[in-house]
């Protein structure tokens, strides 16, 4: 089973970022993902989050969102964890403005291990007490940590 804190790194967990729109943090996303996943191509990952968006929002609810999609060119699965300086519209399913985003990139021929990884996140993301933790972390480092922790069952 692949375990998220192999695809999600200390770079790619950021706090206080800033996005005015949906857009905007989606060009963040990957603008950070190109820079840190070099074989990725920012061009590519924005136009693909973009296109699943408009398949129906990954707004999840309780201020969370879960972008993510199939990427040509993606050799393993790649995660990103972003924290929103002020919450923004999302048009998730509760109506409610998101300010934490767990992205997820996973190769085009996904297979059931890749959507393992999306439910392993959901559920995380579920519980209340780590949103809490992850809202609370003030560095990039400790939302990191937030996630470790959870994966470790700490």
């Amino acid at each position: 089973m692949i375990r998220l804190e192999t695809i999600l790194t200390p770079g790619r967990s950021l706090v206080n970022v800033p996005g005015d729109s949906k857009k905007k943090v989606i060009e963040q996303i990957a603008n950070l993902i190109g820079h840190e996943v070099p074989d990725l191509n920012t061009q590519t990952v924005y136009a693909a989050l973009l296109a699943r968006e408009k398949l129906g929002s990954t707004g999840f609810g309780n201020g969370i969102a879960i972008p993510h999609c199939r990427l040509k060119g993606c050799m393993q699965p790649v995660s990103a964890l972003i924290h929103l300086k002020a919450p923004i519209d999302y048009d998730a399913i509760d109506g409610a403005p998101v300010d934490l985003l767990f992205v997820l990139l996973v190769p085009e021929a996904a297979t059931d291990a890749h959507l393992e990884l999306l439910r392993q996140i959901a559920s995380m993301l579920d519980r209340k007490e780590v949103r809490e933790k992850l809202r609370a972390a003030s560095t990039n480092q400790a939302l990191y940590q937030v996630v470790l922790d959870e994966q470790n069952g700490h």
